[in-house]
Order: C-alpha cells, then sequence, then structure tokens
C-alpha cells in the first residue's frame, strides 16, 4: 500500500491529514531538475506533534492553506492539508433528487440516495450517486455515518417521511442540513419534533424552506437553489451573508487523481501540484494533475499553454526521474495571448511517481 492510499484511507474514516513533501536544496530561482530526494510523509490531525513542523501544520489544518517552509539550508518542506471529500445525503429519490445528485457530483461531493421504493432506489435512476440504499427512512440511519463533512437534504414524497429523516439527522453531527417544504408545513414539523424533545438550537440550523430564493420553479432549477445553498455552507464562513462573509480557504482537492496514484501502479509518471497561486489564477493551491510520458494527462492546473510548457517539462521528468518547481506567470498580456480572463502567478511542484 504506497502512501496516497493511506491517505485517501483516512480521509474516507472522516479524519483530516497533511502531506508534508520535503525537498533537498533546489537550485537558484528552482531552475533546472534536482535529482535528489524528494521525500513525503503523512500525518492524521492527531498525530501532528510527531513532527518538528507541528505549529505550521497544525496552521495548514485551521485555515485550509498549502504552506512553503524553506530552511536556512535551502531546503523546502511543503505543507498540504487534506480534507474528507463532502458527502451528500439525499432523502427521498424523486424528481428533484435526479438533477440534485447529478449536479452534486459533478461539484465533487459524494452523493447517497436513499429511498424505501426500489423503483426510486436504484443505480439506473441514479448513475452518478456513490451509493443508492434502498430501505425505510426509520432504518436507514444504521447503514450511514455522519461528520462534520456531511450534508443532507431531505425531499421525500410524505410529511411523515420527512419527520423521521429529520429528527434522526438532529441526533446526529452535520455541517448543512436542508428539508423542502412550505413555511406552514415546516412550521408544523418543527413544532411536532419539539414536543418530542428535539432540541431547539439544533433545528433551528435546519434550512426549511430548502435552498435559496431565485424563483426556481423547474426540479433542475429547485435543485440549482438547493446546491447553491449547500455550496455556501462549504465555502463560507458565514452563509447566507453574501459578499459580506469571508470565503474559507480550503485548498483544491482532486480526488481522480488521488485515487489514480493511490493504485500504485508501476510505471513511469509525473505528478503536478500547484503550491502558490497569486491573484486570479484557474486553479488554487493544491489542484493536481497525473502526466504520462506519452502526454496523456488526469486532471487540470487550468488549461491553456501555460499548462502545455508543465507538461513538456512533467513529461521530461516523468521519464528521467527528479522534480522542478516551475513558475507560471499569468499576468498582462501573457493572460491575453493566451486567450485566458484571468491573471496571476503561480508556481508548480512536478515530481516523479515511478
Amino acid at each position: 500500500m504506497n502512501i496516497y492510499q493511506k491517505l485517501l484511507d483516512e480521509l474516507n474514516a472522516g479524519a483530516k491529514a497533511v502531506m508534508v513533501t520535503e525537498l533537498e536544496k533546489v537550485p537558484a530561482e528552482y531552475s533546472g531538475n534536482n535529482q535528489g530526494y524528494c521525500k513525503k510523509e503523512y500525518f492524521t490531525e492527531d498525530c501532528l506533534q510527531q513532527s518538528g513542523l507541528y505549529p505550521s501544520m497544525q496552521q495548514s489544518l485551521l485555515n485550509g492553506e498549502l504552506q512553503i517552509i524553506e530552511s536556512p539550508e535551502g531546503k523546502i518542506a511543503i505543507i498540504e492539508p487534506f480534507f474528507p471529500q463532502p458527502c451528500l445525503y439525499v432523502f427521498g429519490g424523486g424528481h428533484i433528487a435526479k438533477p440534485l445528485t447529478e449536479m452534486a457530483a459533478k461539484l465533487g461531493f459524494s452523493v447517497t440516495v436513499v429511498d424505501d421504493r426500489l423503483s426510486f432506489a436504484n443505480k439506473e435512476r441514479f448513475p452518478d450517486a456513490a451509493r443508492v440504499i434502498c430501505e425505510s427512512f426509520d432504518r436507514c440511519f444504521e447503514l450511514l455515518s455522519f461528520n462534520a463533512y456531511t450534508y443532507v437534504v431531505i425531499v421525500t414524497r410524505g410529511h411523515r417521511h420527512d419527520a423521521q429523516c429529520l429528527k434522526a439527522v438532529a441526533q446526529r453531527k452535520w455541517a448543512y442540513a436542508g428539508m423542502i417544504g412550505s413555511r406552514r408545513r415546516v412550521k408544523s414539523l418543527k413544532e411536532q419534533l419539539l414536543s418530542e424533545g428535539c432540541p431547539r438550537e439544533v433545528l433551528e440550523k435546519v434550512n426549511a424552506p430548502i435552498g435559496l430564493e431565485i424563483g426556481a420553479i423547474t426540479p433542475q432549477e429547485i435543485a440549482l437553489s438547493i446546491l447553491a445553498q449547500v455550496v455556501s455552507y462549504r465555502r463560507l464562513e458565514n452563509p447566507g451573508m453574501g459578499r459580506e462573509s469571508a470565503k474559507i480557504s480550503w485548498t483544491e482537492f482532486d480526488r481522480d487523481v488521488l485515487e489514480e496514484i493511490s493504485r500504485g501502479k508501476n510505471e513511469r509518471r509525473a505528478i503536478v501540484t500547484v503550491i502558490s497561486a497569486k491573484g486570479s489564477v484557474p486553479r488554487k493551491a493544491g489542484a493536481k494533475m497525473l502526466v504520462w510520458p506519452d502526454g496523456k494527462i488526469l486532471g487540470s492546473i487550468g488549461g491553456g499553454c501555460s499548462e502545455g510548457a508543465v507538461i513538456q517539462t512533467a513529461i521530461d521528468i516523468a521519464l528521467n526521474g527528479g522534480y522542478k518547481i516551475q513558475n507560471i506567470d499569468l499576468t498582462g498580456t501573457i493572460a491575453e495571448d493566451e486567450g485566458m480572463v484571468c491573471g496571476g502567478k503561480m508556481q508548480v511542484l512536478i515530481e516523479s511517481l515511478s
């Protein structure tokens, strides 16, 4: 089992972790390939104190930002935080659940759909879902795990099922919970659950009626309004405050790339990681791309001619080993020449995986 598989196992178990990449002294201005060692270690949140980089690692997990630390001797340590993939539980497999699941999967959520009807709870109906569970709404919670990266959408077909789901959800940990329904229906349901002992402070956190108010009518529009609200809870410190809310600066997480690396195939490849991003750049720190010697790629650091230059370097490193830190300038006329609306500077680490 390679280090990336171990990292993914920790993330899948709901743990936060940091990957530390230590590089030997690099040439001036990070130019040219370095054939020295490139050592990697990962630490879960509970094990950070085992490293001399503990304060920096702890800070990365707090603010979600990748850090680059250079010693007086010129050695470099790259501290990269990783967080579990957000999980979206959709209770109810009706007409809203279909576009909701499709959109959520494209946004990087691992989606689980639950319904008690086999005709609605099947993989053919929800090909983009990671899991589809056909089980009653009062028993399905035995099959689900909740943590700080769990997002819940309740869109069942009836008041009784909504009550079953919301009562069970109220007893668990989650980042977001929302339930469809009119204000009158939602008020009645919350009063019912309060009388049954559900904590008022928990019920007040439930977004009901669900979604942002965009005048949605069709199932696709309603799904969009729901996911817009879900994303705001994932990306903003104070959802609902609009532009006044500070953004949560999580690093990018390319799960497809990590899963491919974790398989440990015995073949030459290079991995490209954005380690620094300033200005309006297409991808943020943490974004990854895998490059094979024949030019095949998985993932992206933003496209354009700048990515093409990085791919050429990555092909060379995939064939010959070593690593390089490469600068990408997307400011001014450079971005215009590439037809890109963004402008800024990126720094990428390109390293051999062979």
